[in-house]
């Protein structure tokens, strides 16, 4: 399959503003130990009709920007700082009605898990009518009678019939095609798509990426599309964004990811996934878990996990930085860093 918003000309995305434009946002949550910061200074661009690939473990903070985007991370998360700019308007700073009309409106969002998404007590017919009631003025009639054009598009058969089914009616499959319906009916701008095909059987995953993709190609919509799956974003995605413990250590086109990969989270994720051609024994994985962000390792956060981990990970924490043309990665190993004075290291590149 082809990936939506791979045929688009890099030049002409260059020549333009980007949809979404993301800054040093930093997002913190308040907790019983105290305020932990669940994403650390990130920025990425996103331009229209493309689709952007945001993976890594869970606990690395894809989720949470995702739900940054339209200020859905709760009552105890805070914006420490940055901003988050949909065509030059900061998302950050609009008003509360501002900010409602871009939900559903603007951008859709298809969250993680269907069936705790959308509300037991409404038909699948009564919840993908509301944006367009809402956002769209429709009436209430016009409004089902999209909704059933929705659901036909999404591949629900029967879809008028299916207008009366509620949630725990449909299959797991079924329901996170509603979401979908739901999250394009106003025919958005951009489509945040958070794990659209967890806790699905790989066929159904198949029919929802191919669907996400034939809908894209329709619609012009731009995808941020969260996952921890490379495979999909390989398939899927122009561009792609890997996070490890709340920061971004590496983005760069895909093609370029897969063949190249600058940093050595990058390369454990792709190590880890198994080769079809070759019969193992077993499974190479990234030893170690993700840090909990009550207990951030001093230095480079993946030092304790890095198995090309060197004596100056331990104490420098470094950015991202451009080491090819649109390819950025936060690895010591490809810089000439120079440790304070008294450190006892000449340089940042000793082996360990």
């Amino acid at each position: 399959m082809a990936g939506p918003g791979n045929g688009a000309s890099a030049s002409a995305q260059d020549s333009a503003a980007p949809l979404l434009s993301v800054r040093d946002l930093r997002v913190a949550f308040d907790t019983r130990r105290g305020r932990v910061v669940a994403v650390d200074g990130i920025s990425f661009d996103l331009d229209e009709g493309e689709t952007l690939g945001i993976v890594g473990e869970s606990g690395c903070g894809k989720s949470v920007t995702a739900l940054s985007v339209l200020r859905l991370a709760g009552r105890a998360a805070h914006i420490l700082s940055g901003s988050i700019r949909l065509a030059g308007r900061d998302l950050l700073t609009v008003s509360d009605a501002e900010i409602q009309a871009v939900r559903g409106g603007e951008v859709g969002m298809v969250f993680q898990e269907p069936m705790t998404s959308l509300n037991p007590v409404f038909t699948v017919g009564e919840q993908i009518a509301e944006p367009l009631m809402r956002h769209r003025r429709l009436s209430r009639r016009a409004a089902l009678d999209r909704a059933a054009e929705l659901l036909d598009k999404v591949g629900i058969p029967t879809p008028r019939a299916r207008l009366a089914s509620y949630p725990h009616e449909l299959s797991g499959g079924m329901r996170q095609r509603v979401m979908i319906a739901m999250a394009l009916s106003c025919q958005p701008r951009l489509l945040i798509a958070d794990e659209p095909t967890t806790a699905l059987d790989v066929t159904v995953q198949a029919q929802i990426l191919e669907l996400l993709a034939g809908l894209q190609q329709e619609f012009g919509t731009a995808i941020m599309l969260i996952t921890h799956d490379l495979g999909v974003v390989a398939e899927f995605a122009r561009r792609a964004v890997v996070m490890y413990a709340g920061r971004i250590v590496e983005q760069a086109e895909v093609g370029a990811l897969f063949e190249r990969p600058l940093h050595p989270y990058t390369e454990g994720l792709l190590a880890s996934i198994p080769p079809m051609e070759e019969d193992l024994d077993s499974l190479r994985t990234i030893e170690g878990t993700v840090p909990s962000p009550h207990a951030m390792p001093p230095g480079c956060r993946f030092a304790p996990r890095c198995a090309a981990v060197r004596p100056a990970c331990r104490t420098i924490d470094p950015p991202l930085l451009a080491l090819a043309p649109g390819h950025q990665a936060a690895c010591i190993a490809h810089a000439d860093y120079r440790l304070p004075a008294g450190s006892g290291q000449a340089h940042a590149d000793t082996p360990a």
